[in-house]
C-alpha cells in the first residue's frame, strides 16, 4: 500500500560539493516519484516541505516544493535577507516538477518563502504548500518546524476503533477554538490550544458529549473566514499556538475517552497571494477553466482533482492529520460543491464532464481514493461528509460504487425540523408530516444530524429564538426539539452555545455568553443536554442500530390534530426497547393512552419537562402497569399523560 513507509533510500551526489550554498541532496526515492505521479503518494508530508536533517555531520534544512512550470525556485527568509539569488534550488531531471536542496546552518523557527519564477519570467513569493508552521496573520511566511510530541494516549487508540464505531453512540460538540472561550483577562486575545484544554475538555467530558469537532485548525489568512479558507494546508493555524499546543489539547481529550473530529475542506482554497493560486505561475492546484476553477459563491479556487499530483496532495494531507495529530475522524466540508460542476452556477456558466454530465468524476474518484486510504490504513477513524445534495451512496462502500464516507450530515432531517419548529403551535397540525418524513429516508444513508454553525450565522437567529410563543414556551420547544434529535435515528451533532441556549447569534470575535447560566432557562437548557447525552450513552435502543430500521418502529405518526409523535427504539435485546412519547403543543394531555410491545411495568426514565430543566414537572411517577388492551399495533398499551411541549421516554422494568 502507497501508505506504508519504504526503506530510506536517499539520492545524492556523491561526493555532496558543500562548498555551494545548497547541496544537491533529496528524500525522494524512485518509488516515491512513481507514486506521486499518479496520484497514490499519499504520506508526501514525509519528503515535501522542510524537514530538519543532518547531512555530512552538518545540521540544515532539506528543502522541496513541487512548481513544475517554473524557471527558478530559490528560498528566501530571515536567514539570507531575502535575497533570490543566493540559495537556489535544483530542479530533479526525472520530470517531477519538484526542486529541492539542503541549505546547512538553517534551523527550526527560521521563517521563510519560495522565490518561485514562472515560465513567463513572473516573479512570485509563496509559502510553503507543506509547511507545519506559519507566521500569525496578517504576516505570510512559513516556519521551519516539526511535529515532535510525546503522546501520552496509547490507551485511547487502543481502544479507539471499539469506541468510535458506528453502533456506538456518536454525540458530537462542534467548536470554534477561537470563540469558545477569550482570554478574561483581555477579551481581545485568543486563547492558544494548550490554555484552553484545562477549562474545554472537562466541560465537554462533563456534558457526556461523546466526540468533539474542531471547526478548521489549518493556517487561514481571514478570520472571518472561520478557516474555511487555507492557505496552510499542513500547518496549525499560528492563531491557536504551536502544533505542539494543539497536539496538547487533542492528547487531553483522548486522556478524557472523548474523540476529536477535525473539519478538513478539500473543497477550495482563496487567491492570496502567498497560498496555492497560481503557484508556480500557472493554474498548478486549481483547474485552469474557471468553470471548474472558480468558486462564485465564495470568491475561491477549487482543486483540479483531475490532476494527479493534487490527488496526492489533499490524500497526504488527510492522512497527516490523522497520522501527525492523532485525529480520530475528519469532517469533509462542502463535498457537494466537488462533486457537481454546476453546484450554485447557472446552467451557462457551468462545465460538464466528458459525458456531458454535470457529476466533477476527477472528484468522485479522489473521494473514493480519500475514503480507500483512510479506512485501509487507520483503524478505528471516521470521515463525515457535509453533503447536501441527493448524491446517491455517500456513506456506501467504494467498491459498490458508493463515496465511501462513514457518515453524512442529514441537511434535509435539519432544515425540515426547524421549519415545523419555528410554525406557531396552533397551526403545527398543518405541518405534521414535515416532521415525520425524515423516516422514509432514514436508512438511506448512514446520517449524522446536526444542528450545526451554520444555524445560528447570518441572521439565521440563535436556536432559542427560532422557536415560537412566550419565553417558557421558547425553552420548553427547545428542550423538546433536542429531545426529538436524541431520539431519532442518527449520530448527533451540537454547535457550541446551543447546549445552554445561547441568546445571540455566534460571534467569532468573542466568547460565548457563559454569564446566561445563572438564569434558570438556560441552566436548565444545559442541564437537559447533558441529561440527553448520557442517556443516549446508557441506552443501547438509542444509538445500537442509528443506521438501521431494524432500530425503529412508529407507533403512532399521524395525529395530526393533537402534534403528538409516538414511536419505539430498539436495542440488539428486547429489554432495550424504549417508547417514546412526543407532544408539541402547550396542551397537557391526560390519560393517553399508547400501545407497548410487552406485558411487564413500563416506567417514565426521561422527560424534558422535569423541573430540573426548567419545565412545569409533569410527568408519570411510579410504575405503569399495562393494559391487555391492543393498540397501534401492539398487544398492549398504557395510559400516560403527556406534558405540554415535551418528549417522554418509557422503558420496560
Amino acid at each position: 500500500m502507497p501508505l506504508k513507509k519504504q526503506p530510506e533510500k536517499n539520492i545524492a551526489v556523491t561526493p555532496i560539493d558543500t562548498s555551494k550554498s545548497v547541496w544537491v541532496y533529496s528524500l525522494f526515492t524512485d518509488y516515491d516519484i512513481d507514486l506521486f505521479s499518479v496520484g497514490k503518494h499519499f504520506r508526501l508530508y514525509e519528503k515535501m516541505g522542510s524537514h530538519l536533517i543532518n547531512v555530512e555531520k552538518t545540521e540544515g534544512i532539506y528543502f522541496s516544493v513541487w512548481a513544475p512550470n517554473a524557471l527558478k525556485v530559490s528560498v528566501v527568509g530571515d536567514f539570507n535577507d531575502w535575497n533570490n539569488a543566493t540559495y537556489p534550488l535544483y530542479k530533479r531531471l526525472d520530470k517531477s516538477g519538484i526542486w529541492e536542496g539542503f541549505i546547512p546552518g538553517v534551523s527550526k523557527g527560521a521563517v521563510y518563502k519560495y522565490f518561485v519564477k514562472g515560465f513567463d519570467e513572473s516573479e512570485h513569493l509563496k509559502g510553503d504548500p507543506y509547511a507545519r508552521k506559519w507566521e500569525h496573520p496578517p504576516q505570510t511566511a512559513s516556519v521551519v518546524w516539526d511535529t515532535d510530541y510525546a503522546w501520552k494516549d496509547k490507551t485511547w487508540l487502543s481502544k479507539r476503533a471499539k469506541i468510535n464505531a458506528l453502533d456506538q453512540p456518536i454525540s458530537v460538540y462542534e467548536l470554534h477554538l477561537g470563540s469558545w472561550e477569550r482570554d478574561p483577562g483581555n477579551p481581545e486575545r485568543v486563547l492558544n490550544a494548550r490554555e484552553v484544554a484545562s477549562r474545554l475538555v472537562p466541560y465537554v467530558k462533563e456534558m457526556g458529549f461523546t466526540h468533539v469537532e474542531l471547526m478548521p485548525v489549518m493556517e487561514f489568512p481571514y478570520f472571518p473566514s472561520w478557516g474555511y479558507q487555507i492557505t496552510g494546508y499542513f500547518g496549525a493555524s499560528s492563531r491557536y499556538g504551536t502544533p505542539q499546543d494543539l497536539m496538547y489539547l487533542i492528547d487531553a481529550f483522548h486522556k478524557a475517552d472523548i474523540a476529536v473530529i477535525l473539519d478538513w475542506v478539500p473543497s477550495h482554497f482563496p487567491g492570496d497571494r502567498h497560498g496555492l493560486y497560481e503557484f508556480d505561475g500557472t493554474h498548478l492546484y486549481e483547474h485552469a477553466d474557471m468553470k471548474k476553477g472558480f468558486h462564485p459563491d465564495w470568491k475561491s479556487y477549487i482543486f483540479n482533482y483531475d490532476r494527479n499530483e493534487v490527488r496526492s496532495f489533499l490524500i497526504s494531507n488527510a492522512v497527516f492529520w490523522i497520522d501527525q495529530y492523532h485525529a480520530d475522524g475528519l469532517r469533509v466540508d462542502a463535498v457537494a460543491s466537488m462533486l457537481y460542476f454546476n453546484f450554485s452556477r447557472e446552467d451557462g456558466d457551468a462545465a460538464t464532464n466528458e459525458y456531458g454530465g454535470s457529476e466533477n468524476l476527477g472528484a468522485i474518484q479522489f473521494l473514493q481514493d480519500l475514503n480507500v486510504a483512510i479506512y485501509g490504513n487507520f483503524e478505528g477513524v471516521q470521515t463525515i461528509a457535509e453533503e447536501s445534495s441527493t448524491y446517491p451512496g455517500v456513506t456506501h462502500p467504494v467498491h459498490t460504487g458508493g463515496l465511501g464516507f462513514g457518515m453524512k450530515w442529514m441537511m434535509g432531517w435539519m432544515n425540515d425540523t426547524l421549519k415545523y419548529f419555528k410554525v406557531n403551535t396552533l397551526e403545527r397540525k398543518h405541518f405534521h408530516h414535515q416532521l415525520s418524513f425524515s423516516m422514509t429516508y432514514a436508512f438511506t444513508e448512514n446520517f449524522m444530524l446536526p444542528f450545526s454553525h451554520d444555524e445560528v450565522v447570518h441572521g439565521k437567529s440563535p436556536m432559542l429564538y427560532k422557536m415560537p410563543g412566550d419565553d417558557w414556551q421558547k425553552f420548553a420547544n427547545l428542550r423538546a426539539l433536542y429531545g426529538y434529535m436524541f431520539t431519532h435515528p442518527g449520530a448527533k451533532l451540537l454547535f457550541m452555545g446551543n447546549e445552554f441556549a445561547d441568546t445571540s447569534e455566534w460571534n467569532f470575535t468573542q466568547s460565548l455568553n457563559w454569564h446566561l447560566l445563572q438564569y434558570p432557562g438556560h441552566k436548565g437548557m444545559q442541564e437537559t443536554v447533558k441529561a440527553l447525552n448520557f442517556l443516549y450513552r446508557k441506552e443501547p435502543a438509542l444509538y445500537h442500530f442509528n443506521f438501521s430500521y431494524e432500530g425503529f418502529e412508529w407507533l403512532d405518526a399521524d395525529n395530526t390534530d393533537e402534534s403528538v409523535f409516538v414511536f419505539m427504539r430498539k436495542g440488539p435485546k428486547a429489554k432495550d426497547t424504549l417508547v417514546i412519547a412526543i407532544n408539541l403543543t402547550p396542551v397537557v394531555r391526560e390519560h393517553y393512552r399508547i400501545g407497548v410491545p410487552f406485558k411487564t411495568k413500563w416506567k417514565e426514565i426521561f422527560n424534558t419537562d422535569d423541573i430540573v430543566f426548567y419545565g412545569s414537572g409533569i410527568n408519570n411517577n411510579g410504575e405503569i402497569i399495562p393494559n391487555k388492551e391492543g393498540y397501534s399495533g401492539q398487544e398492549y398499551s398504557i395510559d400516560i399523560t403527556l406534558p405540554p411541549l415535551a418528549v417522554t421516554i418509557f422503558k420496560s422494568k
